[in-house]
């Protein structure tokens, strides 16, 4: 088990290297069930390749096995600038200071993006510029173990990165064929591995020393070597099979949008908590402001909250589909033809608010003018990014303005089916104030469209006030079932309240609901540019509203909170009759609506952080932590793999070629475990060697004895200067030393000269059988 260190031809080499690629470009397919689409895969492959290829070129060309690592990561650096560096590389490929920067948006975009996405994700530029770092940290680290170190068993240990992460995002893990086509790739590299050494060994044959290595018959040692190459493909096999089942997967509600300001983009655990504490702050901070018409004051949603559990409103989980670009938009769900419906163009300019949700009128037809890469929801049609966030952004939203009437909405069909079922559901345990005011309220209407506007009507009656501090006060902030009985009890609460419980007694009156969260239509300026007005838009602005669907129709907004926004015209009371004048209620003047009420202290969500305060995307930090892991259990091995190549090169460069040697064969015993006093000279420390069981053969016991000769000639005898003969004989006899001293060894002992070798924490010592060392 001791690394081989006769020298590779090229051939031998580019054969490892070959089986190391197919190893880790293999081993990568695992990570297909989390993204979607291939090219993400083709681009690892390449950076592979350059990599690992790159290195078997500079080995070729003679550099120093100690510093191939390092011209591989030079190569690494230099395919992802040519992949990824954009305008900011020296003729393509040359990294500059401004490549380094770009690699960081890079990476935080990465960052950002898996903690958006749900699985399958979308390989976007920042998620494939860290795919594809990461393999090629991988390929580098499996390069290292097979041709450094020259231990291809334990190149399993970063193959096995790759495998194990679906295990902790989905349930069922990495699927079967990777498993098995990552083994079959391991086992194709063993046994590569052990051709190669077999055929340097023959190749070495002509010393008498090394020949003794090769005895006959030789297929004994390669059918040993295959059953142990099968062993522990197996074994591997079973425990990434196992750990891939039996690893708990993060729910993959924790990738979905989860990247933003507050809760109320999170899990949905008690969303409306973190908005109230938002709207108990009393700054007010510029959030966007746009142009538009003088008519055209739309509400601007971030989310919709569609699934309600009892406890908390929540996003229903769906992943990212790469279909859905914002440059066009879908009709929003039931609108028929009779609808009265007109395009109208927004211009949206950012100012400081920070979010992974684009705020956008309901319902948008299309979005020019973003950067990054942004995606329409199915069915709220709410627009999210996968890599970046609002900031500094300036688009144009086309707005389909639909007019409704009431006598539509009264028309409209019952609504059924097994696509709205979701907006009707409800936990058995409704308190019995809730159903008691949907009973009451919506009793005396004939259609639903009636108690949707009884309702809104009941909650904005002076019955309720508007207020921030009540159900703190009182304890009951949030929207849960507990909540929205207590407010019904109180009467007093502030947006997500009001919104909250018309959604939840609308379901209980069998019209589906849900909740929108963004902003209301902000406060109108003097500026006019291109003959529309400029509206600004602030923290104080932030809003929660209810959207109830009618057949037909489709969703349509209401507002049930007193003083806040506006009251659409098809919802007020007695809408549609001649005799009725609707008047404007409270923040709803048709001049300069503020959707403010007097004194409320609004505080926009997010409107001035920058960070993402939901998940903590602690999954990818555990790869990154995974990956770390293998490089730092590795580390000891390539330090000693480094310190042994240049010891090899000493010898064949006969610079003190004999005192090399030695040094060497005492730190491979040091590094198997065998105690040898620190003070005895190399003769006494070749009579403990040699009660070894290796150094019962004779070819091993003469292969000692040279070393020892040698040695005490160099260090105690008159000089002279090693010829070739010398040198050739001396790489010989370590070689074979050096297989004695494994022989007999338990697995584990091997193993752990390798991972963890003793004689590197020796060298703060004085070594034994330094040139100070006094005689035996």
């Amino acid at each position: 088990m001791h690394p081989d260190d006769r020298p590779l031809s090229r051939a031998q080499r580019l054969a490892l290297t070959a089986a190391s690629f197919l190893l880790v470009a293999v081993a990568s397919m695992a990570l297909g069930p989390l993204i979607s689409g291939s090219g993400w895969w083709w681009l690892g492959a390449f950076i592979a390749a350059g990599t690992m290829f790159g290195g078997s070129g500079l080995r070729a060309l003679r550099v120093p096995g100690s510093l191939v690592p390092l011209g591989e990561l030079v190569i690494l650096l230099l395919l992802l600038t040519l992949v990824f560096g954009g305008g900011t590389s020296f003729a393509l490929i040359v990294p500059t200071a401004d490549t380094f920067p770009l690699f960081g948006d890079l990476f935080d975009g990465a960052q950002r993006t898996i903690q958006q996405q749900a699985v399958p994700a979308i390989a976007v530029p920042a998620l494939s510029f860290v795919l594809a770092l990461g393999v090629g940290v991988l390929a580098i680290c499996v390069d290292v173990l097979v041709q450094t170190v020259r231990m291809p068993a334990l190149a399993a240990a970063p193959a096995l990165v790759p495998i194990l992460i679906p295990g902790f995002i989905i349930e069922s893990g990495a699927e079967v064929w990777a498993l098995v086509f990552s083994a079959a790739a391991y086992l194709l590299l063993l046994r590569v591995d052990v051709r190669v050494r077999r055929r340097a060994n023959l190749a070495g044959g002509d010393d008498d020393e090394r020949a003794a290595t090769v005895v006959p018959p030789a297929r004994v040692p390669a059918a040993s070597g295959l059953a142990t190459t099968l062993g522990l493909t197996t074994v591997g096999i079973l425990v990434a099979t196992v750990l891939a089942a039996s690893t708990p997967s993060i729910s993959t509600s924790l990738l979905l949008g989860t990247g933003s300001q507050g809760a109320i983009f999170g899990r949905g655990v008690t969303p409306f908590i973190d908005l109230g504490r938002d709207l108990r702050r009393p700054e007010p901070r510029p959030a966007f402001h746009y142009f538009a018409r003088d008519n055209d004051r739309p509400y601007f949603t971030l989310l919709t909250l569609d699934r309600f559990e009892g406890a908390a409103w929540g996003v229903t989980e769906s992943p990212v589909d790469a279909d859905n670009t914002v440059d066009a938009l879908p009709l929003p769900d039931g609108l028929d033809g009779e609808v009265e419906a007109k395009e109208h163009p927004i211009d949206i300019v950012v100012d400081e608010v920070r979010t992974t949700w684009l705020p956008l009128p309901y319902p948008t037809r299309s979005v020019e003018g973003l950067s990054g890469s942004w995606f329409w929801d199915p069915g709220a049609l709410t627009v999210r990014s996968v890599d970046t966030d609002t900031g500094g952004q300036r688009y144009r939203a086309t707005w389909l303005d639909r007019q409704p009437t009431p006598a539509q909405l009264r028309s409209a069909r019952p609504t059924g089916g097994d696509d709205l079922a979701p907006y009707l559901a409800l936990p058995d345990d409704v308190p019995s104030i809730i159903s008691e005011t949907a009973d009451t309220v919506t009793a005396a209407e004939a259609t639903p469209y009636d108690a949707a506007v009884a309702i809104q009507s009941y909650l904005r009656s002076d019955r309720f006030e508007y207020s921030t501090e009540a159900p703190v006060e009182e304890g009951y902030d949030g929207g849960g079932f507990e909540v929205i009985a207590k407010f019904l009890e109180n009467k007093s609460g502030y947006c997500v309240h009001f919104a909250s419980t018309m959604a939840v007694l609308a379901r209980e009156a069998g019209i589906p609901s849900r909740i929108s969260v963004g902003y209301t239509q902000g406060t109108a300026t003097q500026e006019r540019v291109g003959g529309v007005q400029r509206i600004e838009v602030d923290s104080h602005d932030l809003h929660a509203w209810p959207e109830l669907y009618f057949e037909g129709v489709g969703w349509v907004p209401f507002e049930p909170t007193p003083g806040r926004g506006s009251v659409p015209d098809y919802s007020r009371p007695g809408a549609g009759e001649a005799a009725e004048t609707p008047t404007p209620t409270p923040g709803a003047s048709s001049g300069a609506p503020s959707g403010r009420p007097e004194l409320d202290p609004d505080r926009g969500l997010g409107a001035s952080a920058g960070g993402s305060v939901g998940v903590d995307g602690w999954w990818w930090r555990g790869g990154i932590v995974v990956l770390l892991a293998v490089v730092v259990l590795i580390a000891p091995a390539v330090l000693r793999a480094a310190q042994r190549s240049g010891r090899l090169r000493r010898i064949r460069r006969g610079e003190r070629p004999a005192d090399a040697a030695w040094d060497e064969l005492v730190a491979s015993a040091r590094d198997l475990g065998v105690r040898l006093d620190a003070t005895a000279t190399p003769r006494g420390a070749a009579v403990a060697l040699a009660e070894r069981e290796g150094f019962r053969e004779p070819a091993a016991a003469a292969a000692l004895l040279v070393l020892r000769d040698a040695v005490e000639l160099e260090r105690y005898g008159p000089g002279r200067h090693a010829d070739e003969a010398s040198v050739a004989r001396l790489a010989g006899a370590l070689s074979t030393a050096r297989a004695a001293l494994a022989v007999g060894e338990p697995l584990a002992g091997r193993y752990r000269a390798v991972l963890v070798p003793r004689s590197l924490v020796d060298r703060v010592r004085p070594a034994f059988g330094e040139r100070t060392a006094t005689g035996a």
